[in-house]
């Protein structure tokens, strides 16, 4: 394990003032993973923003944890679909320019 890409689960809830039992019920709901060892439980540094999104989410504007997966799926339905779309139209700039040519 990499301790230097981890932070303590306990450290995180600590420095934020809300229970572990949030992050518990994140990593239940399938929306973020934690790495669990003798020393306790870790979260991985580049999934921070991701769990402090989600923090406001269910703490600033009171969705419970059905909602924020919903909204989770959502989003990354979206932004998959604008991957697509960028994707596309590319794909027809470049069917464009042959044309003219």
């Amino acid at each position: 394990m990499q301790e230097e890409n981890l932070i303590s689960a306990n450290e995180f809830c600590l420095h934020h003032n809300i229970e572990v039992s949030f992050i518990q019920s994140l990593e239940e709901y399938g929306l973020i993973q934690i790495t669990t060892s003798e020393e306790g439980s870790f979260i991985a540094i580049n999934q921070l923003g991701e769990v402090e999104k989600l923090m406001r989410l269910h703490y600033d504007l009171n969705i419970n944890f059905e909602g924020i997966d919903a909204i989770t799926h959502l989003l990354k339905k979206l932004q998959s679909m604008e991957d697509d779309m960028l994707r596309l139209k590319n794909k027809l700039r470049l069917y464009e320019m042959g044309e003219k040519a």
